[in-house]
């Protein structure tokens, strides 16, 4: 698949690929550690362009069942924007991907582009970031309890399919191995779960699975209290009160970015619900 064009070469991303990656994000002050680009690499795939055997742009895509998928982590260096590199990486990977129904959140700068590959807005998400607060006591309605993750709880991985309307079986393993996770129980019943990894500049709040606000709120709380002055990162919906809420909570809003589709919008679950995105670019 690898072409050149004025000494850029295309070609799929290799994990000695990740170093160069990283001065890439660092360059664009993106938070991403060695250890996130390593565990995204794991989890999907990557093109990168090469010159002179220096990496100057990425961009990666993950795969989930049936047919869906997300992209992200698309950079260009400074030095090589504004010469259409953006739009190569793009079509390589979207050649990739072919027959997939492909999201992805993009910046106010990004929309263009991946409007011109097809790609529709169909939401937006906030992020939220900054020194954990310390929060209330969290507001839990009678026979609801929030608890550890236990070995027993094989349905969170349903529930986080069903809340994301496509199956997401590999990646919540790996959040299982890198990160910790409580679970939202209603008469015993899991209803939903929150995890809890190291990411970027400190720690992150994601995914978030809840039947509803309150039980968002809940499961927010516990990670958000229990990393109190700890730097902490969630990237959520900004329809349903969750985004509001953190802010008057303590943790402001600092950007956002649009979620876009090329091919079909996946179908959720109104009972299961989407609070929180594991990250931008995974979703």
């Amino acid at each position: 698949m690898a072409t050149v064009q004025d000494t850029i070469l295309i070609r799929e991303m290799t994990p000695d690929d990740i170093n160069g990656a990283v001065e890439l994000s660092y360059e664009q002050e993106w938070p991403h550690r060695q250890e996130d680009w390593e565990a995204y690499l794991s989890l999907g795939e990557g093109v990168v362009a090469e010159c002179e055997g220096r990496i100057v742009g990425t961009t990666m895509a993950w795969r989930y069942a049936p047919t869906y998928a997300t992209l992200g982590m698309v950079i260009v260096a400074n030095a090589f924007q504004g010469k259409g590199l953006g739009r190569q990486l793009m079509e390589a990977m979207l050649g990739r991907l072919e027959g997939c129904s492909v999201l992805l959140n993009a910046t106010e700068a990004g929309m263009p582009l991946y409007a011109k590959l097809g790609f529709e807005k169909i939401g937006t998400i906030h992020q939220h970031q900054g020194t954990a607060p310390m929060v209330p006591l969290a507001q839990l309605r009678p026979g609801e309890r929030v608890r550890p993750l236990g070995s027993a709880d094989s349905e969170l991985a349903d529930l986080y399919d069903r809340a994301c309307g496509m199956g997401r079986g590999k990646l919540f393993e790996s959040l299982g191995r890198t990160g910790s996770a409580v679970v939202l129980a209603q008469d015993h019943v899991p209803v939903g779960f929150a995890n809890m990894r190291r990411f970027g500049r400190g720690w992150s709040v994601g995914p978030v699975v809840a039947p509803d606000l309150i039980g968002a709120k809940a499961l927010a709380s516990h990670w958000i209290g229990a990393y109190a002055g700890s730097f902490c990162r969630l990237d959520v919906p900004a329809l349903g009160g969750f985004s509001e809420w953190l802010t008057e909570l303590g943790l402001p809003k600092v950007g956002e970015v649009h979620t876009m589709v090329r091919g079909t919008a996946p179908v959720v679950d109104d009972h299961c619900r989407l609070f929180g995105l594991v990250s931008q670019a995974l979703g």
